[in-house]
């Protein structure tokens, strides 16, 4: 039975979004991958069409609290913003929390007209994602 990770975030609209999607891909032959809001925001267009650009589909993702998920039970839990990680629920004793905090792409860009400005935003959150990832698949939690 493999671990499972479970990404949680304030709305799980973005970064808990982008980081369930490179986890599927990065840690899915070890890893159950998971992600789930504190609240529901909805799935954020702009974290859909930034992980297009990387090669990962998460446009049939949908943003969703904990109770909502298939399971209930993790190894880690991973908080990637300061909300999620001051407000997370409990978890059984085995259960290793994490906090990895990344920059808000919505909020950072709220005042932002230009497009691409917006979207520069969201790839470097995406990128700093992708190198978590990326370091726990090269050196374990």
């Amino acid at each position: 039975m493999k671990e499972r990770i479970l990404f949680l975030c304030t709305g799980n609209s973005c970064r808990s979004q982008m980081a369930e999607g490179f986890g599927r891909v990065m840690l899915g032959h070890n890893f159950e991958v998971y992600s789930a809001g504190i609240e529901k925001h909805g799935l954020n267009p702009y974290a859909v069409r930034v992980m297009a650009e990387a090669g990962i589909d998460i446009s049939k993702h949908v943003s969703k609290k904990i109770n909502e998920l298939p399971v209930s039970d993790f190894d880690y839990v991973i908080t990637v913003c300061g909300h999620a990680n001051e407000t997370c629920p409990f978890f059984p004793a085995k259960t290793a929390l994490i906090h990895r905090g990344f920059d808000d792409p919505p909020k950072l860009t709220e005042n932002i007209e230009d497009e691409e400005e917006r979207l520069n935003i969201y790839r470097r959150v995406r990128n700093e994602i992708r190198d978590y990832i990326k370091s726990i698949v090269d050196n374990g939690f």
